[in-house]
């Protein structure tokens, strides 16, 4: 199993695109890394670069990227809203498919050691890379930014961990570390007062404001016994949040990094600024989302905003990002792509989708043509799917139909269940004519000597195993689904009764076509104990399928002769 981290450098140049442009193309020099993002920022002066792949050539990457960003930028003519200390001014880690947060920090270490070593760079270990405590946390070690760095380098508790203790004028220093995934977010406001938009900040920020004699900015700190600075915090935890002004599109925001999208999400964090915004007569007009957003942060938004509209949850993964898009403002400053900007989307193998991506006359036409594959399977795995569709949509138009307002969130829930097998079923579709050609792959082996021949064989069972336990996915799923369709036939919207209907012959017929494959395919493969234990449960899913269906239809035929 691949082990995959990503990387995303921040990079003091956000104007200069030819400067950009030579930094990346260090990073795609490097074979087996994928560049994913770019998002260069004017008025901040600075780039935020996202990149994947294995450790060892992600680190080699980072690497060349931070040389040559040394070699371009001139840290002390750099302007620019953002905090910043060095021409790479911070290099994250983050764990992304097998592989610890203690690995990752491994290889945080072996990059920082080599940059402050080899080029000479005072660099700065933080977050899981930074034992010591006391410095570990990204915006204590950059308090006083690159101005203030000259002296500050020269005190002992801020020597840095590698490389001199010098500042360098030119380059700055670079904070390089390992930490979970962050989402870095910006919220627009009707305003051009920084200072307007640092009292929202400090509103809703889990550090707060710092307590004030008098006047809450300039007003004397007020101290604890131990003369630290006492401070109310703020309404979001693991938020870190400043108010700056955009010159270049001539307003306030709300600048905040969620560190813990678990704890607080993406669309809360967007409704809070706008209740706070709102106690002090602003407006959220909008907001922006600066490099790369995981899928589930988007899909969790859509259903949070649909919800909160008493519309039910189960639509499409397509219509919920654009829920989200809407209800947060996401394209007020430049369009939002979601094929761009969600990490899930960067990363997909396209070919993992390609049937199911089809339109229906490709789809048919290359299941006529005369190529074996797709084949049964597929078409079983799309049956099931159009099954759960028919399914869902009963439970949508249910969820909204006039005078059932009381049960919407019931029906709600049917969906979602629907929308998920749907789903499912929808990459069973391309993962049984991938099965297929495993086995074809299989079979095409050399077998020249007794090795060859002993591989091949197992690749043969492997394969067949394989292809055994996709369509046995296919009738689980599509069983699965006629929970739903039942309760639909049962309590649905009854101007949609033949559609329910309808599904169940869908789901009946997914399950007895692919149950004809896991039989099939279980006549070549060896062990008798697993295709015993298969056929039992397929057996048994058949029956029951079979049964279900026939009530469901029964309900059917009753309810459209009354």
């Amino acid at each position: 199993m691949t082990k995959l981290i990503e990387c995303v450098p921040n990079f003091s140049e956000g104007v200069n695109l030819d400067i950009i442009r030579q930094i990346t193309n260090e990073i795609e020099m490097i074979e087996g890394v994928r560049l994913l993002n770019v998002d260069p920022g004017k008025a901040t002066n600075r780039t935020v670069v996202t990149f994947v792949g294995e450790p060892e050539r992600v680190i080699e990457a980072a690497f060349l990227a931070i040389k040559k960003a040394g070699e371009l930028i001139d840290m002390s003519k750099h302007k620019g809203e953002h905090p910043r200390m060095g021409a790479t001014d911070v290099c994250p880690l983050i764990p992304i498919a097998n592989i610890s947060m203690e690995e990752t920090a491994e290889y945080a270490k072996k990059l920082a050691k080599r940059v402050g070593e080899e080029l000479h760079i005072p660099v700065y270990l933080y977050e899981y890379a930074q034992p010591d405590k006391n410095r570990d946390n990204l915006s204590v070690i950059r308090a006083g930014e690159y101005e203030g760095f000259f002296k500050k380098i020269k005190q002992p508790d801020w020597k840095p961990d590698f490389g001199p203790a010098e500042f360098d004028a030119k380059r700055g220093a670079t904070v390089i570390g390992a930490r979970d995934f962050l989402i870095a977010y910006n919220v627009n406001l009707n305003t051009i007062s920084t200072r307007r938009a640092n009292a929202v900040a400090f509103d809703v920020r889990e550090a707060g404001r710092v307590l004030r004699e008098g006047d809450p900015v300039n007003g004397k700190i007020i101290t604890d016994e131990h003369g630290k600075p006492k401070s109310v915090p703020g309404s979001l935890k693991s938020v870190k949040a400043i108010g700056w002004y955009i010159e270049e599109y001539g307003i306030a925001q709300i600048s905040m990094n969620l560190t813990n999208i678990d704890i607080t999400p993406l669309h809360k964090a967007f409704d809070e600024v706008c209740v706070k915004a709102a106690e002090r007569g602003m407006r959220v007009t909008g907001s922006e989302l600066v490099g790369l957003v995981p899928l589930k942060a988007m899909l969790d938004a859509g259903k949070y905003f649909l919800l909160k509209q008493q519309r039910s949850a189960g639509v499409s993964e397509k219509e919920l990002i654009r829920i989200a898009i809407l209800s947060m403002g996401l394209s007020e400053l430049a369009p939002f792509n979601p094929e761009e900007r969600i990490i899930e989307y960067l990363l997909k193998d396209k070919s993992s989708s390609k049937l199911a991506s089809m339109s229906l006359i490709d789809f048919a036409g290359e299941t006529a043509s005369e190529s074996p594959a797709p084949g049964g399977g597929s078409i079983a795995a799309y049956l099931g799917a159009l099954g759960a569709a028919l399914g869902t949509m009963v439970a949508n138009l249910s969820s909204h139909k006039k005078g059932w307002d009381d049960r919407w969130e019931e029906f709600s829930g049917w969906a979602e269940k629907g929308q998920q097998y749907k789903d499912e079923l929808l990459k069973l579709v391309d993962l049984d004519t991938a099965a297929f050609n495993k086995i074809m792959e299989a079979f095409a082996q050399r077998k020249a000597t007794n090795e060859e021949k002993t591989a091949r064989d197992k690749a043969i069972q492997d394969a067949t195993k394989y292809a055994i336990e996709i369509p046995f996915r296919v009738m689980q799923a599509a069983y699965g689904s006629m929970t739903v369709i039942k309760a639909m036939a049962e309590t649905g919207n009854p101007n949609s009764i033949t559609d329910a209907g309808v599904a169940a012959l869908c789901a009946r017929s997914a399950v007895i076509g692919a149950f004809m494959n896991v039989k099939i395919n279980t006549q070549g493969y060896k062990d008798r104990a697993f295709t015993g234990k298969i056929i039992v449960e397929g057996n048994n899913i058949e029956k029951e399928a079979i049964a279900l269906e026939a009530k469901i239809v029964e309900l059917v035929n009753l309810k459209i002769l009354h």
